[in-house]
């Protein structure tokens, strides 16, 4: 007898249990080495074990990883780790666990086969089981790597792209050290936020004695869109963001500006190429000042209107924007320091990135403010020539400086996209 028909069953719990026969694990040894001894079926075996994939499951595997230029979803958990051991083989074979780990996540599956009780109730489960009866909600899980990771202690310093250096400071910047750089990243993105802690929650878990987190961020409601079916989004000062943002279907435009090309990264570093680097920039808004804002300066100091969210001195949102345009008073309609002025690649020699931001509110700051703001992530081809520069110009002339500060900030560089059988980390340390 079964407490539910079976229609009613979790797709996670069936790809969990019913693998349940399927030996796996991952053991910390003393020491901080890490050995993983993982044998499992494909999840893609399991879920057709299970019905079949899911709707809601984006695919593991491809050219480029997942959770890029795949339509963003509604929730995010991004988390920075240090590496704490000095182990070459012990994070190599952590990276291969977390693959294992990964796709079967993505798949809408447990981290483990049986995971979360089918290892018996004398040993700790392999699954931290909060996402147990929820489904994939397009989880992708991004990996990344700081420029740190490539210091003495791996003997990878001869494979760091050149492209992969630490942001240089920026005029206003108060970046807190403790919401700062990393070794490793992951992105987790789901449309449940359940989900998508439950990604990072049960890698670092997996990781204990090779990884410890740095630091990490929950956002909610994306700020951009990744593809031409979705709707602009709206951020926490209340405006459509992210109009002009890179397309998923602007697929000369990505090469271009968003993937890592393999003349960008000759000789050992070669294993970057269809890569791309990611920019993470924690942005607190002063949302208290900004809220006792007249509207008209609202929208001069972003340069669109705030209903519909067409530039000044036009009409719809997709209206490209007329820096010639005049208002009544016979001054640009658009200001010259308006925020959409300064990012416009127009402005920047042709620049542009893929944004994929989220808001996020983290309490009060003990003062009566909220600590709230935009976790800003950008991707890129390459972050010296493109996020750099335009950093620079908005730091120096956006009006918006006055109501926002940046504090928190890195720059990791995420590898292309996996084929059949192979791991994260499998290039990087072959």
């Amino acid at each position: 007898m079964t407490d539910a028909p079976s229609s009613q069953v979790s797709r996670r719990r069936l790809l969990g249990v019913g693998a349940g026969a399927v030996v796996a694990g991952a053991v910390a040894g003393v020491g901080g080495a890490y050995a993983a001894t993982h044998v499992a079926a494909d999840p893609a075996t399991e879920a057709e074990t299970a019905g079949g994939p899911a709707d809601d499951a984006v695919p593991f595997r491809g050219e480029h990883q997942a959770g890029i230029v795949t339509p963003a979803q509604d929730r995010m958990h991004f988390v920075a780790l240090d590496v704490v051991t000095e182990d070459r083989a012990a994070l190599a074979a952590m990276l291969k666990a977390w693959t294992r780990a990964a796709e079967r996540m993505a798949a809408g599956a447990e981290a483990a086969p049986g995971g979360v009780v089918g290892g018996g109730p004398y040993r700790a489960p392999e699954d931290t089981g909060e996402a147990y009866d929820l489904d994939a909600s397009d989880l992708t899980i991004t990996i990344g790597y700081g420029p740190s990771l490539f210091d003495d202690r791996f003997g990878l310093a001869d494979r760091r792209p050149a492209a992969l250096t630490d942001l240089p400071g920026f005029v206003g910047d108060e970046l807190d050290p403790a919401r700062s750089n990393g070794d490793l990243c992951i992105q987790a993105c789901a449309n449940d936020p359940q989900v998508a802690v439950h990604a990072v929650r049960n890698l670092v878990r997996m990781g204990f004695g090779v990884v410890a987190v740095r630091w990490s961020q929950l956002g909610f409601g994306r700020t951009s869109s990744t593809t031409r079916a979705q709707v602009t989004p709206r951020n926490l000062f209340g405006f459509k963001d992210g109009t002009n943002n890179l397309k998923a279907e602007d697929v000369d435009a990505l090469s271009e500006h968003v993937w890592v090309q393999p003349e960008d990264v000759p000789g050992a570093s070669a294993w970057m190429a269809g890569g791309s680097y990611l920019v993470a920039r924690r942005i607190r808004m002063h949302i208290e000042i900004w809220d006792r804002t007249p509207l008209q300066e609202q929208q001069d100091l972003i340069g669109r209107d705030k209903g519909e969210g067409a530039p000044l001195g036009q009409q719809a949102e997709f209206d490209p924007l007329d820096f010639a345009a005049k208002g009544a008073d016979g001054r640009p309609a658009i200001p010259v320091d308006a925020h959409v002025a300064l990012a416009h690649e127009s402005r920047l020699n042709g620049i542009r990135i893929l944004r994929r931001g989220y808001n996020f509110t983290d309490g009060s700051d003990g003062v009566g403010h909220l600590d709230a703001g935009l976790f800003f992530i950008g991707f890129m081809r390459d972050a010296r020539r493109q996020f750099v520069p335009m950093q620079r110009s908005l730091a120096a002339r956006d009006g918006l400086n006055e109501y926002i500060e940046h504090t928190g900030s890195a720059v990791f560089a995420c590898p292309p996209g996996l084929g059949p059988d192979e791991y994260w980390g499998q290039a990087l340390f072959s």
